[in-house]
């Protein structure tokens, strides 16, 4: 059954599939919550919604609108943040999409299951969005007056599943005694019977280990005679992500929290798998897992006001994307540049381009059999004439178009916070391009601030410790070009299933930070014009150390 999520322009819904992890869960003894298998399966049955900002909510009791105040973080958009429109202590947040489910079915719309906020309870709706070419809001009712409830940016606001209309009406409920059914009721007392016998051991003779420390009859499907009488007695759930609709298919429909099986996916796709390679595997398979945890570790955070020292700490040290909003919003480039503005500007001064790449599937790896030269007013006609992949003026053309682009250095301003000057690339390495234009999935030697000026990007990136499952096979290229493609075959690539792949839309004016070893592959959804930055205030010349057979 198909799921869509409409997007009006500017909606960028934040939307995920739902996780099972918990944090009150991680922190129990032994985690022990993770043993009930129905708390696991609720948590991931369906998707979340996250919250576009941070914000702090306060009530006073009373029942106006009015007597709710909320504090927004800095940087928050004005058409993302929170408002409270119905009194009785109830804050509600726009959900941005229009969700259509098959014909008789219905969107159910909660909070996030077995999740608790002190002082804030979510209210819970059934929506018919088969039909309804209506919007809805996700609300959250205040529960505790003067008690201050904090949102952080991208928590699950909501978390929303497909049910069937009618269903509900159609079943006929009864209490049934339960010696009518003989054989349920033998199963039943065998259970029990060995229910308490395995606690009177355990008490008796407490296991060394955790996993010895409970029964596992519902986990693995069994009856207590160890027969599973099902054959889709499930474990977990993976829902699918929400894939673009112009861009469905291919491995982005392993855009998910990662569950790991055994053997490792590196082993299922015919990889390397004895002694030193196994263990690196195993050990970024695992980092990758371990990072997975946490939503706000392993997710790409927006943020806007960040310090220099913010940054190095929380995002270019560690090695963490992050998406920077807000930056150059005072650069004269953000209200001046076009194609018009920049063919004014530029004129007809020869400028170094490549050419000739939709005849072929390796314009990255050979670049220099791409290169051509033309008048930078008849590129811009060209691509304004044909669009897509076919002409790109790329950071590999930067050396040959310094002197040329020069004019466009006085429109970009300067990040001090975050780089330092450069001699080399005063105004950074520039690309310019029509719709279409697309780099193919790679990762880089540096670190990269990609700073999107004109237009919209969307970029899609992987984890560094995912290297053993992205067929990694000359340099800093992958076997897999694109991972949207809807002909790409799963079966050949199989570990993509494995991989937790990012997808990010860059907006005018956000600047993505891409660390090191993190892979990407980008697509221009609009004529765009960006710029990428590597001086950087801190070491970004580990380049240096490469393998040269690498």
């Amino acid at each position: 059954m198909e799921l869509s999520c409409f997007l009006y322009p500017g909606w960028e819904p934040r939307i995920r599939p739902a996780v099972a992890q918990r944090g009150w869960m991680d922190d129990a003894p032994e985690s022990f919550p993770y043993r009930c298998l129905p708390l696991g399966i609720a948590n991931s049955h369906g998707w979340e919604i996250l919250s576009p900002c941070g914000f702090e909510a306060v009530w006073n009791g009373g029942n106006a609108a009015d007597d709710v105040v909320l504090c927004v973080d800095d940087g928050a958009r004005p058409d993302k943040v929170p408002v409270a429109l119905f009194g009785q202590g109830i804050v509600t947040l726009h959900i941005e999409g229009l969700f259509r489910t098959a014909p008789g079915w219905n969107l159910y719309v909660s909070g996030p299951p077995n999740v608790f906020k002190d002082g804030a309870a979510p209210l819970t709706a059934i929506i018919e969005t088969d039909w309804s070419p209506y919007s809805f809001t996700m609300n959250w009712r205040l529960t505790r007056p003067h008690q201050r409830v904090r949102f952080e940016e991208n928590e699950p606001i909501a978390h929303v599943f497909p049910v069937q209309r009618g269903l509900v009406e159609s079943v006929m409920p009864s209490f049934v005694a339960i010696e009518d059914d003989p054989e349920l009721k033998a199963r039943f007392e065998q259970w029990s019977t060995a229910r308490d016998a395995f606690h009177a051991e355990v008490l008796a003779n407490p296991p060394q280990r955790p996993a010895d420390r409970w029964q596992k009859f519902y986990f693995r499907g069994h009856n207590p005679d160890g027969i599973c009488p099902i054959t889709d007695h499930g474990t977990k759930l993976q829902p699918r992500a929400f894939a673009h609709p112009e861009l469905t298919g291919g491995a982005v429909e392993a855009m998910r929290p990662p569950v790991r099986e055994s053997p490792p996916p590196a082993a299922a796709a015919g990889s390397e798998t004895e002694g030193p390679c196994a263990k690196y595997a195993w050990l970024l398979d695992t980092l990758e897992q371990q990072r997975a945890l946490s939503a706000a570790a392993s997710g790409i955070a927006r943020r806007a006001n960040l310090t220099g020292e913010n940054f190095l700490d929380a995002y270019y040290a560690p090695g963490r994307p992050v998406v920077i909003s807000g930056e150059i919003e005072d650069w004269p480039a953000r209200r001046l540049w076009s194609a018009a503005y920049l063919r004014n500007q530029i004129g007809d001064a020869p400028i170094e381009y490549q050419g000739g790449r939709s005849a072929s599937g390796d314009f990255e790896r050979y670049k220099d059999d791409h290169k051509r030269q033309m008048p930078f007013g008849r590129f811009i006609e060209a691509i304004e004439a044909d669009p897509g992949n076919d002409a790109y003026i790329t950071a590999y053309n930067s050396a040959s178009n310094a002197a040329a682009l020069s004019p466009l250095h006085a429109d970009i301003g300067r990040l001090d916070k975050f780089l330092a000057e450069s001699v080399e690339n005063p105004g950074g390495m520039l690309w310019i391009g029509p719709q279409g234009t697309f780099t193919a999935l790679h990762h880089d030697l540096t670190n990269n601030l990609l700073v999107q000026v004109l237009g919209r990007k969307r970029v899609i990136l992987a984890a560094a410790t995912e290297i053993p499952k992205l067929y990694n096979d000359t340099h800093v290229f992958s076997r897999v070009r694109d991972v949207t493609d809807p002909n790409l075959d799963l079966v050949e690539f199989a570990s993509l299933r494995g991989v937790r792949f990012h997808d990010v839309t860059l907006m005018p004016g956000d600047a993505l930070f891409i660390p090191i070893g993190w892979w990407h592959q980008v697509q221009s959804l609009d004529f765009s014009v960006s710029i990428t930055f590597t001086n950087f205030h801190w070491r970004n010349d580990f380049y240096k150390d490469y393998p040269a057979e690498s």
